[in-house]
């Protein structure tokens, strides 16, 4: 069951109309909200609805176990504070390992395992040894990376005396399961989403308009954009010798199409969830007008990058251990990035890359001792112009490799690009060439207007400010090419595989 799809609409219209018939009985919202989460999980496959409950439990348990000795420092009677009851510092460090064990135990079996079998197998052939792997493979349940790190972050915050443990079980198991943002996110953080479950919600007609709004545009983005810019992604990259112009194009189409797929995600379960007076984190902000890597990390998938921020750069050390360190903890905090999108080498090779510019950028405003990597870079209009689309540039690097099957595809397409006799542009075919960079440029104009209005007003709600008579054709403008030009068959979101 895929947002962009009918089913999901009938879905989310009935548990809305339960979710408005229970208002003044929050805990059975609760339950409501629990069960259809678990019937849209289950959709997909209910085997593995047992994972999804185990992470619930585990963490549930231990996080009330650890939470024991907590209610003096937190300025909150402890229903455990007892000295019997108090656990040593080993012992808490213990828990919280069995935690991270458990949750990085059970995502790295199902999403890992293949990999590194593979690879292994691979290694030791080019020592000219003889191996196979075994003759099974692991089916990756749909969404265990967002829901894995979603739970384990609250273990930790409750570890760390950030956070009180739940210990209301339906509601921690909402927390973790909430089905608009379960299989693709945002990351939320239970400091945040928690308190939201734990207390009744109250609909206010802006927040219901705006999350209707969000939901519209998303579904825009994925279904008019992304899913129609696909067929030339698809086709550049299922070519065993793409011309050297075709391959720039794919990989502008692409940095179209999995931006707007995925940020399309994001808009449409911060709808759904505004709708029933939830707030989720901003997942994108805006990441193609960024000049620098720092910047661009900042407002690219935002509640990952803050989370490898919070639970493993700075545990690493962050920046205060002196410059190689630092560069350090960048390379190791991207190169698992990149290996939480998958299990291949080019999701390490991506992430290194990033590390890379995020190193070099830190490097570079260190020696002119300008703004560090947390600050925006000034300068003219027309200079942060040149270093947006420059930086984008390298940015569609990264995403060549993100979309490749393999390093070899990767080496080969870059060769393309650098052998200007591949290009047809340049051999007469130049036609052919500027019909799909129209098409292509057709249907990223809308984006590329609202997105510049945003980013001029600094509001991503500037298009619900503007003057009603605008805000109408707008609407209908955008309803019309979704009618015209949507793909009728639901396509999966690309942050599924993940």
């Amino acid at each position: 069951m895929v947002f962009n799809s009918f089913a999901f609409a009938a879905f989310f219209l009935t548990v809305y109309v339960l979710y408005l018939l229970t208002m003044r009985r929050h805990r059975l919202q609760n339950a409501l909200l629990l069960i259809a989460s678990y019937v849209f999980y289950g959709w997909w496959d209910w085997r593995f609805l047992a994972l999804l409950a185990f992470t619930t439990l585990v963490d549930f348990a231990i996080a009330i176990l650890l939470d024991r000795r907590r209610g003096v420092s937190l300025g909150t009677p402890s229903h455990d504070a007892s000295p019997r009851y108090a656990l040593t510092p080993a012992g808490r460090r213990r828990l919280l390992f069995v935690s991270i064990v458990a949750n990085l135990g059970v995502l790295g079996f199902f999403k890992y395992f293949g990999f590194f079998v593979d690879s292994a197998v691979e290694g030791l052939a080019l020592l000219r040894w003889e191996a196979s792997g075994p003759a099974i493979r692991v089916l990756l349940p749909i969404g265990i990376s967002f829901y894995t790190f979603q739970s384990l972050s609250y273990t930790i915050d409750v570890y760390r005396g950030e956070l009180r443990a739940s210990r209301n079980l339906i509601d921690f198991a909402l927390f973790v399961s909430f089905f608009p943002q379960l299989v693709a996110g945002p990351i939320a953080r239970a400091n945040d989403l928690l308190p939201q479950v734990s207390r009744p919600r109250i609909l206010e007609i802006e927040r219901i308009l705006e999350g209707a709004y969000l939901i519209f545009w998303g579904l825009f983005k994925k279904i008019v954009i992304a899913d129609n810019v696909a067929a030339l992604v698809d086709a550049v990259f299922s070519t065993a010798s793409p011309a050297g112009d075709r391959v720039v194009l794919g990989v502008w189409a692409y940095a179209i199409q999995i931006y707007c797929d995925f940020s399309g995600y994001s808009d449409i379960a911060r709808g759904c969830a505004k709708t029933m007076g939830f707030e989720f984190p901003l997942n994108f902000r805006l990441p193609y007008f960024a000049s620098n890597p720092a910047e661009f990390w900042r407002r690219w998938h935002i509640s990952l990058s803050t989370w490898l921020r919070d639970y493993l750069y700075i545990p690493l050390g962050g920046n205060r251990l002196g410059s190689r360190r630092t560069y350090a903890n960048l390379m190791v905090t991207m190169l698992l990035g990149g290996l939480w999108h998958g299990a291949a080498w080019t999701f390490v090779v991506w992430g290194l890359l990033h590390g890379v510019l995020l190193a070099g950028h830190r490097w570079i405003t260190a020696r002119r001792r300008t703004a560090g990597p947390g600050e925006d870079e000034g300068g003219t209009p027309v200079e942060r112009a040149f270093k947006t689309i420059g930086f984008f540039q390298l940015v569609c690097l990264g995403w060549l490799v993100f979309r490749a099957e393999s390093m070899g595809q990767v080496v080969n397409m870059l060769a393309a690009v650098f052998a200007p006799e591949t290009w047809r542009i340049l051999s007469g075919q130049a036609a052919a060439m500027l019909v799909e960079a129209a098409r292509l440029a057709a249907f990223s104009l809308p984006l590329f207007l609202l997105e510049w209005l945003q980013f001029r007003r600094q509001d991503l709600n500037a298009l619900l400010a503007l003057p009603a008579p605008v805000r109408g054709f707008a609407y209908a403008g955008l309803l019309f090419a979704l009618v015209l030009t949507g793909n009728p068959t639901a396509r999966p979101f690309i942050y599924f595989q993940f």
